[in-house]
């Protein structure tokens, strides 16, 4: 397994960077190579990504959830990977958005990236378009405020 850290500040409440984080349907417009997200259930989404021309579908479940603090999620199906992004308040109007991730290069060319850092970068990148994103905007395009509790360890 690969692991991914990165952090970017954005200039906006919490909340408000939280809430855009539960709008997954809008991650294409700021995530390279995502090309649709549908929310399937509460829990439950389906990704359409394209990177390097190749076409991958797959589910994620949302594994753990608490509004203002924690998104975790794993894949159900697909290329093997799971994280958690974290929302921290540094003050009223500044929040540092962490994202760690784990996953699991599968072909030759997907663990060459993997050596390279390529998706490390792609990753910092997308989190800097969040930032844009974001901060242009000023209120995020809806929220989702449920809460997901992870199952119990065995």
């Amino acid at each position: 397994m690969t692991t991914i850290e990165k952090s970017v500040d954005v200039h906006v409440p919490v909340s408000t960077a939280y809430n855009q984080w539960t709008q997954f349907e809008s991650f294409p417009a700021f995530m390279d190579g995502v090309e649709k997200i549908d929310q399937v259930t509460p829990t439950r989404t389906h990704w359409t990504t394209k990177i390097g021309g190749v076409v991958r579908e797959f589910d994620a479940e949302i594994t753990e959830q608490h509004a203002d603090e924690r998104v975790a999620w794993t894949t159900v199906d697909g290329p093997p990977q799971g994280g958690v992004v974290t929302f921290h308040r540094l003050d009223n109007d500044t929040t540092r958005v962490h994202l760690q991730m784990e996953y699991d290069p599968e072909t030759f060319t997907e663990k060459a990236g993997a050596a390279l850092g390529v998706v490390g970068h792609r990753v910092e990148g997308d989190l800097k378009r969040f930032k844009e994103f974001i901060e242009n905007r000023g209120v995020e395009t809806g929220a989702w405020r449920g809460d997901v509790t992870p199952p119990p360890q065995v």
